[in-house]
C-alpha cells in the first residue's frame, strides 16, 4: 500500500473477475471499448488513473456499466469440488456463443436438457426430484436473455441459496469476446439478434452483455467460443463433462449381402467378394462366417490377412476424427455375395480388432440367417469344365 508499506489482509477466497483496469494509459474522455484476455477469457479493459481522488467511483460506475451488481451473492467460500459432475448445470451466454450446441452435446453425453425454462418454474423442477423409474441423469437447464421473466440478479441469488441449501448446482456461461465474431454469426445465418430485432445485431450484443453481466461473473466455468467451430464446443463439451460413458459415435459394424442391396444406413461399405468364396464348397454352403470351418477356409486365401489388416488400419486412422468432429453415429458395412459367410466372419474380426483398441461396436449380421440364394459369382469349376 503506497505511503503505509507491506500490510497482512485476510484472504477472500476466489473472487471472480469481471473488469480489468490498465492503470499506465491516459484515460480518454469517450473511450473505444477495449477488451484484455487473461486466460483465454476477454474481459472488458479500462484505462483508469489510479491517483486522482475519484478512481474509486470511476471503478465502481465500470462496474456498473458492465452489468455487475456490487451487492450479488459472492460465491459460496466452501463450493463444490468439481463442476464437471455436478448434478445440476445451469447453462447460459450471450446469443450467439453456442449454447443450444452446448446443450445439444450435453444432451448427447445423457444431460437430462431443458432449455428456456420459465424462472417460475425452476424451482418447482428441482424439488421434483429424480424419476424413480429410470435411472438418475444429471440436469442441465439452459437460460438466456430470451427466458421468460429473466432476471440476472435474481438467478444470481437463487443459485446462490441453492448452494447454500446444499444443491449441487452449477453455472456454465458461454462468451464471445469479439463482437465482430458474434455479429457475424448472427448475418451468417441470417437470424436476428432477440434484444435488437429492428436494430444492428452489435446494438443487442451491447446491451445482453450488460444484462447478463451478474451471470458472468458469478459462473462457475466460462468458455470464449470466439474461436470454435460448432464442432470445437461440442469436443469441448464432451472433455469437460463426459462422467465416464465415454464420447465416441455409436459404432455398428454390419455385414450383409449384396444381393439383397446395399445397407441404406452405411457410411462405409468394404466389399468382401474379392476373397475365396466358401459358398462353392459344399460342405461350408449351409455354415456361416461364425463356423470355424468357414473362418479357416478364408484365413487360407493368401489375400485376406493383408486386406483386412488394412482395413482396420483405415479404420483406427478414421474414428478418431470423427470423434473430434462429433459424429454420433456411424455405421461400417462389409459386404460380400450372400451375406452368409466372408462378411460375417471379416465383421466379427474387425468388431474383435476394435474393441481391443477400446471401442465398442455393436455387430449386426443382416443376411445371414436368410434362405442361401444362388451366388451370382462364377462357380470356379464350372470354368474349368467349360474351359
Amino acid at each position: 500500500m503506497r505511503g503505509v508499506g507491506l500490510v497482512t489482509r485476510r484472504a477472500t477466497g476466489d473472487v471472480p473477475v469481471a473488469l480489468a483496469f490498465d492503470l499506465t494509459a491516459v484515460p480518454e474522455r469517450l473511450p473505444e471499448p477495449q477488451a484484455r484476455a487473461i486466460g483465454g477469457v476477454a474481459l472488458p479493459c479500462l484505462a483508469l488513473a489510479p491517483f486522482e481522488a475519484s478512481a474509486p467511483l470511476k471503478v465502481e460506475a465500470a462496474l456498473t456499466r458492465w452489468g455487475v451488481a456490487l451487492d450479488t451473492p459472492p460465491v459460496p467460500a466452501e463450493a463444490p469440488p468439481s463442476v464437471d459432475s455436478a448434478p445440476v448445470l445451469v447453462v447460459s451466454g450471450l446469443s450467439g456463443a453456442g449454447k443450444s450446441t452446448a446443450l445439444h452435446a450435453l444432451e448427447d453425453l445423457g444431460f437430462e436438457v431443458v432449455d428456456n425454462l420459465p424462472l417460475a418454474l425452476f424451482d418447482r423442477l428441482l424439488e421434483a426430484g429424480p424419476d424413480t423409474k429410470t435411472p438418475p441423469r444429471r440436469l442441465a437447464l439452459g437460460i438466456d436473455s430470451r427466458t421468460r421473466g429473466f432476471d440476472a440478479d435474481a438467478i444470481v441469488a437463487r443459485l446462490a441459496a441453492l448452494r447454500e441449501e446444499g444443491v449441487d448446482v452449477r453455472l456454465l456461461f458461454l462468451d464471445c469476446g469479439s463482437d465482430d465474431e458474434l455479429t457475424r454469426r448472427f448475418s451468417e445465418t441470417r437470424r436476428r439478434h432477440p434484444l435488437a430485432l429492428d436494430r444492428p445485431a452489435a446494438d443487442g450484443i451491447a446491451a445482453e452483455r450488460t444484462l447478463l453481466g451478474p451471470l458472468r461473473r458469478w459462473a462457475d466455468v466460462v468458455v470464449d467460443t470466439s474461436d470454435f467451430r460448432a464442432a470445437d464446443l461440442r469436443q469441448h463439451i464432451a472433455d469437460r463433462f463426459d462422467a465416464g460413458a465415454g464420447h465416441a459415435p455409436t459404432l455398428t459394424i454390419l455385414s450383409f449381402g449384396f444381393a439383397r442391396g446395399l445397407p441404406r444406413d452405411a457410411d462405409l461399405v468394404f466389399d468382401m467378394r474379392f476373397l475365396s468364396n466358401p459358398h462353392w464348397n459344399l460342405a461350408l454352403r449351409p455354415l456361416t462366417g461364425e463356423d470355424a470351418a468357414v473362418a479357416d477356409h478364408i484365413r487360407a486365401d493368401p489375400a485376406f490377412q493383408p486386406a483386412f489388416d488394412r482395413i482396420v488400419d483405415l479404420l483406427l486412422t478414421l474414428l478418431p476424427g470423427y470423434v473430434r468432429e462429433g459424429k454420433a453415429y456411424l455405421t461400417v458395412a462389409l459386404g460380400c455375395t450372400g451375406g452368409r459367410h466372408r462378411s460375417v466372419f471379416v465383421a466379427r474380426g474387425v468388431a474383435e480388432r476394435l474393441t481391443a483398441a477400446g471401442y465398442a461396436p455393436h455387430v449386426i449380421h443382416r443376411d445371414k440367417t436368410d434362405v442361401i440364394l444362388p451366388a451370382v459369382e462364377t462357380d470356379p469349376q464350372l470354368e474349368l469344365a467349360t474351359a
